[in-house]
């Protein structure tokens, strides 16, 4: 009788499992608890900050380069950003992850490590930051007659005054 080849180092490896058919080593319970709401956690303070900072949810949506929709999951904790997402959250938010993520409380605007870095024009209205998102799509043409209307929108407003 002939004896099965021996297994070599190369062949044990192939039939071991895949890391989808591993299991995780149990984590300790407090941290499982802490993992299942990150979600929540992180969505909430985003939402406070982004009203803190006075931006709507499609102006951060554009900052991080996602769909107003897919932040708006994010904010109610239906959806885990991705780590450059969540660095892009913090800067656009003027929060530090540790924050972000429920480990400290939520500094006020000027001491946020991000806040120097929030991009121009956060004071201004809503209603101001959607119309200058809109300019972007818009011909020469189409920019020209909106500048002759401001320019006749404008002398009318100061003389109000």
């Amino acid at each position: 009788m002939a004896k099965a080849p021996a297994k070599t180092p190369s062949a044990a490896r192939s039939r071991r499992p895949t890391a989808q058919g591993r299991k995780r080593p149990a984590l300790p319970r407090h941290i499982e608890i802490r993992q299942r709401g990150l979600a929540a956690t992180i969505g909430t303070v985003a939402k406070q900050a982004r009203t803190r900072a006075g931006l709507t949810q499609a102006d951060v949506a554009e900052a991080l380069g996602t769909h107003p929709e897919v932040y708006g999951r994010m904010e109610r904790g239906e959806v885990m950003p991705s780590v450059p997402t969540l660095m892009r959250m913090c800067l656009t938010l003027g929060c530090g992850p540790d924050e972000l993520m429920g480990f400290s409380p939520v500094e006020p605007p000027q001491n946020s490590p991000g806040a120097s870095m929030l991009p121009p024009g956060v004071n201004d209205t809503p209603e101001k930051r959607r119309l200058l998102r809109g300019l972007v799509h818009l011909e020469s043409p189409q920019v020209k007659t909106l500048s002759r209307l401001v320019a006749f929108l404008l002398p009318a407003r100061s003389a109000r005054k």
